[in-house]
């Protein structure tokens, strides 16, 4: 069976060719980390095989240095996600000040284990390395913005709630 090859938007091309124009001759693989942001963004919120094998070919690298680095850095969601990608904050500082019981609220109150996405498409539960915002923990991230001191379980609704009636928003270059 062949894969249905990965296309990007001519934004988005202009977009991956704008980050390459930054390097010199012969170093367009240095960016590869925007090129990934922006699959990302044109492919739901994940970085598929299709999209990484498109960046390749963009950059003339090989394909197995996009998926070094994509599978390198969890900023980058290797699978389908919600709408709403919560990143939880899991090391020392934050779990000192409650990481661990607003991890269980979240899975509770949304019905799904980590690293997966509610059934109605709006969160993915992923659970990150260090934010640094250790003084305002328990914390999470969704997409650049923090969300700081979810220490109590009317914290995590009143955040579910705000993020239900959210729209996410659209990268500048794809407006």
């Amino acid at each position: 069976m062949i894969k249905d090859a990965f296309k990007f938007s001519d934004k988005a091309l202009a977009e991956i060719q704008r980050y390459i124009s930054h390097y010199p001759e012969g170093r367009q693989k240095s960016a590869l980390l925007p090129a990934l942001h922006v699959a990302q963004a044109e492919n739901n919120g994940w970085v598929s095989p299709e999209a990484m094998d498109a960046i390749a070919e963009i950059l003339n690298i090989q394909p197995i240095e996009v998926y070094e680095v994509a599978t390198f850095y969890t900023m980058f969601n290797l699978k389908p996600v919600g709408k709403h990608v919560l990143e939880v904050c899991r090391t020392g500082p934050c779990c000192l000040r409650g990481a661990d019981q607003m991890i269980e609220t979240f899975k509770q109150k949304l019905n799904i284990e980590e690293g997966e996405t509610t059934a109605d498409g709006m969160f993915t539960l992923k659970p990150v390395e260090c934010l640094a915002s250790c003084g305002t923990g328990p914390m999470l991230q969704v997409r650049e913005t923090y969300y700081e001191n979810l220490d109590s379980e009317e914290a995590v609704d009143q955040f579910i709630e705000m993020m239900r009636n959210k729209e996410v928003e659209t990268p500048e270059w794809a407006k």
